[in-house]
């Protein structure tokens, strides 16, 4: 009775939600290039991120050291990010990989002149039979690139920060980075993290190198809980639990209740039949089986469990290529 009550209520909470949208953007939704973040009552920051493209190789197709003996996962990808973007050495930098049972996964950064773009990164899939099946890529082509050398001292980068973000650097390793512009330009910027121990924020910040102004922000601290019944687990007796930030920051970097552009504190776009959040992005509503299906709690408790799944399926399918750019 426990679990049939539930699932009751989770096709009641997919039924009343037909009529507006289980995860918050549209299905027919392009590559989000625009993202604004409210920082604080007083900061707005509207950031860019490149248009992505994706590619799929059916059974596979090969890449320049496809015929090497050792198999280094590393050197294969950028080799064929170099060779099928025709870009030159020094141009992609590895950041992590990772091999399952079927396929294996690379992910690059590019780089200009020896610095690394923030926002440009790409993906390389191989198949157990050495061959590329998949590749996404938001690497640009910049109309402008700036001095490597920052005009702008990181001491007085980390003031700005510091003044801007109402917090303190704590001392994480600053780097020097790149991000690509809207209008094709690169922007040099000194990255550094603000924490404020006080409010709970922490921020990494991109603060333009030769100008001062601050370019782009990520934000570090946790937005939105929901109390659902995880993913890894199989039946309702196993439990329920309040999960903090469960997304997965590369599929859904504003989080599950934005689209980069609109915020919303309801489980969907559209609140004639969604949840409201009962504190600031805090979806916690308890399941009482014995209740009805039709008890509001009930629904509440289903529709924010129905919006956990639809939204975690879509991140991890994003892992496997179903991206924005896949379905244009």
């Amino acid at each position: 009775m426990f679990t049939r009550t539930f699932f009751t209520s989770v096709l009641l909470a997919v039924a009343c939600a037909s009529t507006t949208l289980a995860v918050p953007w549209p299905l027919a939704a392009k590559h989000t290039t625009h993202r604004v973040r409210e920082v604080s009552s007083d900061l707005r920051i509207e950031t860019f991120h490149p248009e992505s493209t994706y590619e799929t190789f059916g059974e596979g197709i090969d890449h320049p050291l496809y015929r090497r003996a050792d198999d280094d996962l590393e050197e294969a990808a950028v080799s064929f990010v170099q060779s099928h973007l025709g870009l030159s050495d020094g141009s992609i930098s590895f950041k992590s990989g990772f091999a399952g049972e079927a396929a294996k996964h690379a992910f690059v950064k590019q780089k200009v002149n020896g610095v690394p773009l923030a926002n440009a990164v790409a993906n390389v899939a191989f198949n157990n039979a050495n061959k590329v099946v998949a590749f996404g890529s938001s690497f640009v082509k910049p109309t402008f690139v700036p001095s490597t050398t920052p005009q702008i001292s990181l001491e007085d980068a980390i003031s700005k920060a510091e003044t801007l973000l109402n917090g303190k650097f704590n001392e994480w390793p600053a780097t020097v980075e790149f991000v690509a512009q809207e209008d094709g330009s690169l922007a040099l910027t000194h990255v550094v993290q603000i924490q404020n121990d006080e409010t709970g924020s922490w921020l990494e910040a991109f603060i333009d190198a030769h100008s001062g102004k601050l370019v782009q922000v990520t934000d570090f601290v946790t937005k939105a809980s929901y109390r659902v019944l995880p993913i890894t687990k199989e039946t309702l007796p196993e439990g329920f639990e309040l999960l903090v930030d469960p997304q997965d920051t590369t599929a859904s970097p504003d989080g599950w209740h934005s689209d980069g552009t609109t915020t919303t504190t309801t489980t969907a776009s559209q609140t004639a039949t969604t949840s409201e959040s009962s504190t600031n992005l805090i979806f916690d509503f308890t399941q009482d089986p014995t209740q009805a299906p039709t008890a509001t709690n009930n629904l509440n408790a289903a529709r924010v469990n129905a919006f956990y799944i639809v939204n975690t399926i879509h991140d991890i399918s994003y892992k496997y290529g179903f991206t924005e750019a896949s379905f244009k």
